[in-house]
C-alpha cells in the first residue's frame, strides 16, 4: 500500500513540474505573441501580455490535440516511456529554458522539451527506442517553420504594400494600428494552440506509462487539457521582457503594418503546423516573419548578427536539453 501511495505522490509531482514547465513556456515565449504590438506601441506591455494570455486559453476551444498526439504516441516506442524518463526530459527542458532566460535568448521551448525526451530515453533504452517519423518531423520543421514564417511574413508585406501604395503613410499607420490587434490575437491563439499541447503531450505520456491512462484513449484526461492551456496563461501573464527587447527592437524595427505582416505570416505557420499535429516553435517562426518582413524594406534593416545568434540557440537546443535530461534520468535513479 505505502508502495502504490508512493508512486502516485511521485506522478502528482512530476504532473507539477510538467505545469511548471508549461508555465515558464508561457512566460519565455509570452515575447513571441507581444513583442510586435509592444514594439509598434499598439499595446502598452501590461495590456499586451493579457491579450496574449486570453488567447492562449480560448485556443482549447479551437484546435484539434494533434500536438499532444504526437508528443505523447509518436516520438517513443510503447513501454519505454517511465516516471525517470518524465523526470529526465522535464527537468533538460526547464534547466535550457532558464539558461537561454537568463541571457536573453529567444530560444524554442518546444524543441527543449523534445530534446529533454529524446535524450532521457536514449539513456534509458538507446536510440532504438525512438520513434524516427516523429523525431524527423519535429526537426525538419526547425528549418520548415521559421522559412515558411519568412517566406509568409515577406509575402504579406508585398502584398500590403501594393494594395496601400497610394494611401499616405498616416492614414496607414492608423490602419494597422488597429488591424495588429487581429493580427495579434492570431499569433497568441496559435501560440497556445501549439505550446500547451506539448505540455498535455508529455503529460499524456506519463499517465499512459503509470497505468492513469489507457494507450488506446482519442484524449488524455479533461483535467490535464485544462491545467496546461490556463498554465501557460499564466505564465504569459508575466511576460519574458528580457526576450520581447530581442525580438521586438533588436532584429530589426518595426512599424504596425511590418507587426501586422510579421504576426499574420506566423500565425498562419503556426496554424498549419498544428493541423498537421508536428509540435514546432514559435520563437523560430515568428523571428522567421520579422526577419522576412525586415529583409523586404532593404537587406541592411535586418541586425544579421542578432539573427545568428538566435539561430545558433535553435541548433543547440535539441542536443543540449537532451545532455541535461541524460543527466537528470540518471540522477532520478539514485533519488527514487
Amino acid at each position: 500500500m505505502e508502495s502504490v501511495q508512493a508512486a502516485l505522490w511521485v506522478v502528482i509531482l512530476l504532473v507539477v513540474l510538467a505545469l511548471l514547465f508549461d508555465f515558464m513556456n508561457g512566460f519565455h515565449d509570452a515575447a513571441n505573441s507581444i513583442a510586435t504590438v509592444v514594439s509598434t506601441g499598439v499595446l502598452k506591455p501590461t495590456h499586451a501580455v493579457a491579450f496574449a494570455a486570453f488567447f492562449n486559453v480560448i485556443a482549447v476551444f479551437v484546435f484539434h490535440l494533434s500536438v499532444a498526439a504526437t508528443v505523447g504516441k509518436g516520438i517513443v516506442q510503447p513501454g519505454i516511456v517511465d516516471t525517470h524518463v518524465v523526470f529526465g526530459a522535464l527537468v533538460g527542458a526547464i534547466a535550457w529554458n532558464v539558461i537561454t532566460w537568463i541571457y536573453g535568448i529567444p530560444s524554442s521551448s518546444s524543441h527543449a522539451l523534445i530534446g529533454g525526451i529524446v535524450g532521457s530515453v536514449i539513456a534509458k533504452a538507446g536510440a532504438g527506442a525512438l520513434i524516427a517519423s516523429g523525431i524527423w518531423k519535429t526537426v525538419a520543421f526547425i528549418f520548415v517553420s521559421p522559412l515558411l514564417g519568412y517566406l509568409l511574413g515577406s509575402l504579406m508585406m508585398v502584398l500590403v504594400a501594393w494594395v496601400c501604395r497610394r494611401a499616405s503613410p498616416n492614414r496607414i499607420d492608423r490602419w494597422f494600428r488597429r488591424l495588429q490587434l487581429v493580427s495579434a490575437g492570431a499569433y497568441s491563439l496559435g501560440h497556445g494552440g501549439n505550446d500547451a499541447q506539448k505540455t498535455i503531450g508529455i503529460i499524456w505520456l506519463l499517465l499512459i506509462a503509470t497505468g492513469y491512462a489507457n494507450a488506446g484513449d482519442s484524449e488524455p484526461p479533461l483535467w490535464t487539457i485544462a491545467s496546461c492551456y490556463l498554465a501557460i496563461g499564466l505564465g504569459t501573464m508575466f511576460g519574458g521582457w528580457r526576450i520581447v527587447k530581442t525580438m521586438g527592437q533588436k532584429i530589426t524595427k518595426l512599424k504596425p503594418v511590418g507587426g501586422f505582416c510579421a504576426e499574420s505570416g506566423g500565425a498562419l505557420t503556426l496554424f498549419i503546423a498544428t493541423a498537421m499535429g508536428v509540435p514546432v516553435s514559435t520563437t523560430h517562426t515568428i523571428t522567421g516573419a520579422i526577419v522576412g518582413v525586415g529583409s523586404t524594406q532593404r537587406a541592411s534593416a535586418v541586425r544579421w548578427g542578432v539573427a545568428g545568434n538566435i539561430v545558433w540557440a535553435w541548433v543547440l537546443t535539441i542536443p543540449a536539453s537532451a545532455f541535461v535530461a541524460a543527466i537528470a534520468y540518471w540522477i532520478s535513479l539514485q533519488l527514487y
